[in-house]
């Protein structure tokens, strides 16, 4: 298993020079199966998901895609991945809702988007997130501490290899389900929007800070920790000296846990 970072990015997109090595794409992960194959499970569906479809090899999207949470920046790349609009995909959208159609039509569609989700090509079905095997993945969903609703974790394995996914995540809050979500993964991908410095916007935001995300994955025995969710005003100078102090995610990276 492999992790294709498509979009690291917290917030809102970051466009221009000074975000250029990083990346500047929202929320988005492709979940590969193995040294070879093309992606079948996606979590998050931010800006980053229009860079799906190189490894697709130009094949339609035929798989399942999980939201965290409905906030912008993890679902707004839905719409505009030419991958998934078209007749031939097979597209299983998860989200956190127990109306996930009704949800979501309520942030897509006039006058706030010029199309309602049934209006999406190839063929959609719209779950309430769960646990499950999904796409050959064991995955595990749970609610995790994070401001503005429902808020999930992910846990994905196989073949004895596992992996945690909180891009957004209050680990200063105590959390159960957090904590085994975590627990023991080779490799943990975690919000660290803010640094240390700026605890109380991190609490305001419902966030992390780099030393909440490094004490949170040292509790959780996690094996690897990388770093996402960058604060959208961070740039790559700023994450350059981050990154001699804990592994950053960088859009582009495909990581083997």
């Amino acid at each position: 298993m492999r992790l294709a970072l498509l979009g690291v990015r917290g917030s809102t997109p970051a466009p221009g020079p000074e975000f250029v090595r990083y990346g500047g794409h929202t929320s988005c992960v492709a979940v590969l199966p193995g040294d070879s194959g093309v992606p079948s499970l996606v979590l998050d569906g931010g800006t980053g998901l229009r860079g799906l479809g190189p490894l697709l090899r130009g094949a339609p999207f035929r798989g399942s895609i999980m939201l965290t949470h409905l906030h912008w920046d993890h679902m707004q790349g839905l719409p505009f991945c030419p991958s998934l609009d078209v007749p031939d995909s097979r597209v299983d959208l998860y989200l956190p809702s127990p109306r996930p159609l009704e949800t979501l039509t309520g942030v897509m569609s006039p006058p706030y988007f010029p199309i309602t989700p049934d209006g999406l090509g190839g063929a959609w079905r719209f779950l309430p997130s769960a646990s499950g095997v999904i796409e050959g993945f064991t995955v595990t969903v749970a609610a995790i501490p994070h401001k503005g609703g429902t808020t999930h974790g992910i846990r994905v394995e196989r073949d004895g290899v596992s992996i945690a996914y909180l891009p957004d995540h209050s680990p200063q809050v105590a959390c159960a389900a957090a904590e085994e979500l975590a627990s023991g993964v080779d490799l943990l991908l975690h919000d660290g929007q803010f640094l240390p410095g700026e605890q109380a916007l991190a609490d305001a935001y419902g966030h992390a800070t780099v030393a909440d995300a490094t004490a949170f994955a040292a509790r959780c025995g996690a094996r690897r920790l990388v770093l996402t969710h960058h604060a959208p005003g961070r740039t790559d100078d700023v994450l350059d000296v981050l990154a001699k102090e804990v592994e950053v995610a960088r859009q582009g990276d495909v990581l083997t846990p």
